[in-house]
């Protein structure tokens, strides 16, 4: 079974569409689609914006059922430099918590200055950045990549509580990180795999350029359709 993750309902729309014997399930104030898509036992949920909501429902999901990989899909924002562009695929190499650190007389400093991590494993200590599972990044980019017609990019990911709405930000943002789009759940929901030891994969469809904000440049509509489609055919590959 494999858990799916998104937070708002723009971006599983076409996928709730597709799911067959569908059942949803309650948890609080959280709803959980069991059922089948692509060929494969899917949990679907739209948990809500933001890295609280992210975090709350993969753990309802890891914890109420038992899935062998969790995906985190959904729109980004891409950094001017990154060379993706809107309608573009981006998969993650890895998650960055863009917010946690401290902000001293020199500028922001990431967490390690602090020395504590925000995570400790058997295996690792993470203070900001968590790597995607080399296998599973590799296959799901070769599968993406066979199919034309959309570009696919990847590179790391930046999760930020506040949106990015600035060129200047974008660029401060750009050169601390070197990354390639910024959302605002991925690195929760890879901080609550990582805890529960399940393999994470994020993909998601680029919505805008991160810019002096401007939202009649920005297209969310075809960076969900583009992001469920490629989820569509990773699950459609799926043997890992």
């Amino acid at each position: 079974m494999i858990a799916l993750l998104c937070s708002v309902q723009m971006e599983a729309e076409q996928l709730i569409a597709k799911t067959t014997e569908a059942r949803s399930v309650q948890l609080g104030s959280t709803p959980i689609i069991q059922g089948t898509l692509g060929g494969r036992r899917v949990l679907l949920c739209v948990g809500g914006m933001g890295k609280v909501n992210a975090a709350h429902a993969a753990t309802l999901l890891l914890t109420q059922f038992t899935p062998a990989s969790l995906v985190v899909f959904g729109v980004g924002g891409s950094y001017p430099s990154s060379g993706a562009r809107i309608g573009d695929i981006a998969l993650a190499r890895e998650e960055i918590a863009g917010d946690e650190g401290v902000l001293t007389a020199e500028g922001f400093r990431d967490a390690s200055s602090i020395g504590i991590p925000l995570l400790k494993t058997a295996t690792a200590r993470i203070f900001t950045t968590y790597p995607a599972p080399e296998a599973l990044l590799a296959r799901s980019l070769r599968t993406l990549a066979s199919q034309a017609g959309t570009a696919v990019h990847t590179g790391a990911f930046v999760t930020l509580s506040t949106c990015t709405g600035t060129a200047a930000r974008a660029r401060e943002l750009e050169q601390r990180y070197h990354a390639l789009c910024e959302n605002m759940e991925g690195a929760a929901a890879a901080h609550v795999a990582e805890q529960h030891g399940v393999p994470w994969l994020e993909v998601r469809g680029i919505s805008n350029i991160v810019e002096d904000r401007d939202l009649s440049k920005w297209d969310i509509p075809k960076a969900a359709a583009v992001a469920q489609d490629a989820l569509l055919r990773l699950l459609a590959a799926w043997d890992w």
